[in-house]
């Protein structure tokens, strides 16, 4: 935010040239003279009813004129305060619905804290449609991830047992072919070990947990590295780059969806991710060495590319995906700078 912005201050009440200075005497003369009339209405209907009224001598007409005035009062009495309390009503609703709905701002829900100024977010319906929103892709994100394991992981650990079970039986009888058969076995080890790798991936944070996207970036990088000692990871990144907290978010998301499946698939030796700057956008681009793929068909099966490019048009950017069989997979994504204002 700039430094030369200050909150805007309420005038205050009493000052000269305040409307509201003005305002504020003719009310309550008005308020005044309304109750004087009220309060006559009440002698006069008193005396009345005990006969005193002769001592004025009223005659008929300037009594039923004098009543009828009493009766305008009392319903313009009863008037104003209906709506001077209807008006404090609202007001206290209003009120107690702001403060219920206060929240804690963090890095990571300070988009929905502060809103865009509409007001959309005070409305229960649409937070309540937000959090089913929520919800149903926490569930969905939880549901594929029980069919990777099952498909990927555990058919590798079963073919890994009944391949062992096989050694058992050959490694007497037919000594090189229980040699194929274990070196089968540690291959198939490797690819279950990288599919448990890139789908740890998913288990983890989606939001920043307080830090900012280079931090995590670079730890993130540094852990799989030493995990992954086969593939190197090299992260080009423009220093100092202050980025919304909702784009960090779904641009660490993306990366982290491009390593599970580097990991997985590309059977690749290294990795490159470069986050920079570039003619008025922010460019991210990942691309590997591996084996690549036929983009005819893979495209439109892969919930993890679908994903990104979901992430992608949140942002309000583009996602240009590139690969071809021996020839390694590169993806070129370019957003709008979504850069924070820096102070001074």
């Amino acid at each position: 935010m700039s430094a030369d912005r200050r909150p805007d201050r309420a005038p205050v009440q009493g000052r000269p040239g305040d409307p509201r200075s003005r305002a504020k005497p003719k009310r309550n003369a008005a308020e005044a003279l309304l109750w004087l009339i009220v309060l006559l209405g009440l002698m006069v209907l008193a005396l009345q009813g005990t006969g005193y009224v002769k001592l004025f001598r009223l005659q008929e007409q300037t009594a039923a004129i004098v009543l009828t005035l009493i009766g305008l009062g009392l319903a313009a009495a009863a008037l104003y305060s209906y709506l001077q309390g209807l008006k404090l009503k609202r007001t206290l609703m209003k009120l107690a619905e702001q403060q219920r709905m206060r929240r804690p701002v963090t890095l990571a829900g300070a988009e929905e804290s502060e809103g865009d100024g509409t007001g959309e977010d005070d409305n229960p319906e649409e937070r309540i449609r937000k959090e089913q929103l929520k919800f149903k892709a926490i569930t969905e994100e939880r549901q594929r991830l029980a069919r990777e394991l099952h498909d990927a992981v555990s058919q590798q650990l079963f073919a890994i047992s009944m391949t062992a079970t096989a050694v058992k039986r050959t490694l007497d009888k037919d000594f090189e072919k229980a040699k194929r058969q274990i070196e089968l076995i540690e291959e198939m080890a490797s690819v279950a070990q990288s599919e448990m790798r890139a789908l740890l991936l998913h288990l983890r944070p989606v939001h920043l947990e307080g830090r900012r996207l280079p931090q995590a970036l670079e730890a993130l990088v540094g852990e799989l590295s030493q995990k992954v000692p086969g593939m190197a990871i090299v992260l080009d990144m423009e220093p100092q780059l202050k980025i919304l907290p909702e784009a960090e978010d779904h641009l660490f998301r993306i990366v982290q969806e491009a390593l599970s499946n580097t990991l997985r698939h590309a059977k690749a030796s290294r990795m490159d991710i470069v986050l920079r700057r570039d003619q008025g956008e922010l460019r991210l681009v990942m691309r590997d060495d591996g084996v690549g793929f036929d983009m005819e068909g893979k495209k439109q099966t892969s919930y993890g590319l679908l994903t990104m490019e979901e992430r992608v048009h949140e942002m309000g950017g583009v996602m240009a995906l590139r690969s071809a069989p021996g020839e390694g997979t590169e993806i070129d994504i370019r957003v709008p700078v979504l850069m924070e204002e820096r102070d001074g």
